[in-house]
């Protein structure tokens, strides 16, 4: 009995150390919400970590006061003069997982710390190496990666939690915007979808995705749409189309090919590769490879697909419209009119009736269809 006292002061020093080590989980300081938000603009995923701070009740005291103008002493840290960390509590991250362009200027992949030094006609926005600090109370302008200049811009509606919003989104770009209170600071994100796209194809191509043809047709597809790495994109072609490899011999494969020649100014070995490609067309393939024709303004070449996927498939509703469309390409608008009511007698879909409905009287007033 001599040692229960001693059992009960070591089992006190054992609830005190754990309750000094161990904190139970509960809202960020202050109330504010931690936040999330992932895009992705081309390839590039783009995520931003903060926390949310609220306006509550502060309208008008937000911008210039509880967030001050410039830099600050802080009165606390290494620095005098530190931004805001826009947004609450630990820093504000920017993950970007491709290089990428801030205002037009250049930012390399990884993690940054984002800060702003407001101001009423100009934010400057700093993108620093330091993301694992907590607030700016340590900033230091050595360790700054980008900075870049720009203008607020004043919104007719409130915004009570502070949010990050992702706009104007299109293949290659997007504005995101921190809004808060009546304010927004947007700034635009830039990537190299093409540059990024091709990197993603040449990983992409050496592990197991790589072991069918028509992986080597998409990459080699992509560059001849785009008209870009065309020497590259030849030699994917030619793994596609190799049978000895992995490759298959298809209309799509040799199609694409005779395209990628084509672009080389290489048009003697692009006939060659479209004369053995054509016999081996579907019918959906063939009147779809003319239609390219026209659109290319090859209108006798675009003609004569339309004739040998008409020959193969005769009278058939694709056909009909095919030399349709062939005889409207080359002038002869009688003729069109001919296959094109054909194909109106035979139309599978309330879509194509009313296309045909447009295409008569245009015909019959001499007009192209195409």
């Amino acid at each position: 009995m001599r040692n229960a006292p001693a059992a009960g002061i070591l089992l006190a020093l054992l609830f005190t150390t754990a309750a000094t080590h161990a904190q139970l989980t509960s809202l960020p300081s202050g109330g504010n919400k931690h936040a999330a938000v992932t895009e992705r603009i081309g390839l590039t995923d783009i995520t931003i970590s903060y926390d949310r701070p609220a306006v509550k009740g502060r309208e008008g005291k937000i911008w210039g006061q509880l967030v001050p103008e410039g830099f600050s002493d802080q009165g606390f840290g290494t620095t005098k003069a530190a931004p805001w960390r826009a947004g609450a509590n630990e820093n504000t991250i920017f993950d970007f997982a491709n290089d990428v362009t801030i205002e037009g200027q250049s930012l390399p992949a990884g993690k940054y710390g984002f800060f702003i030094a407001y101001g009423p006609s100009e934010c400057t926005l700093i993108f620093s190496h330091n993301y694992t600090s907590w607030g700016s109370f340590y900033y230091d302008p050595k360790e700054d990666a980008l900075r870049v200049k720009v203008k607020p811009v004043a919104m007719d509606k409130g915004v009570e939690w502070l949010k990050y919003e992702f706009m104007d989104q299109k293949e290659n770009s997007a504005t995101v915007a921190l809004e808060w209170e009546k304010l927004s600071i947007p700034f635009k994100i830039e990537v190299d979808y093409v540059k990024d796209q091709i990197a993603s194809y040449r990983r992409e191509l050496r592990s197991n995705k790589g072991f069918n043809w028509n992986a080597w047709m998409q990459a080699a597809q992509f560059c001849a749409q785009r008209n870009t790495n065309l020497q590259e994109a030849l030699a994917w072609a030619d793994t596609a189309t190799n049978p000895n490899v992995l490759g298959d011999k298809n209309f799509q494969t040799l199609s694409t090919k005779a395209q990628i020649l084509t672009l080389l100014n290489r048009k003697e070995e692009a006939d060659g590769v479209m004369k053995e490609a054509l016999p081996l067309g579907k019918i959906g393939e063939i009147h779809q490879y003319a239609r390219q024709l026209l659109q290319q303004k090859k209108s006798k070449e675009a003609f004569d697909a339309f004739k040998l996927n008409y020959d193969r498939h005769p009278n058939e509703f694709t056909t009909n419209m095919g030399m349709a469309r062939g005889y409207s390409a080359t002038g002869d608008y009688k003729k069109a009119l001919d296959y094109l009511k054909k194909a109106q007698a035979q139309v599978p879909d309330p879509v194509n009736k009313a296309n045909i409905e447009k295409m008569v009287p245009m015909l019959q007033q001499g007009k192209d269809i195409n």
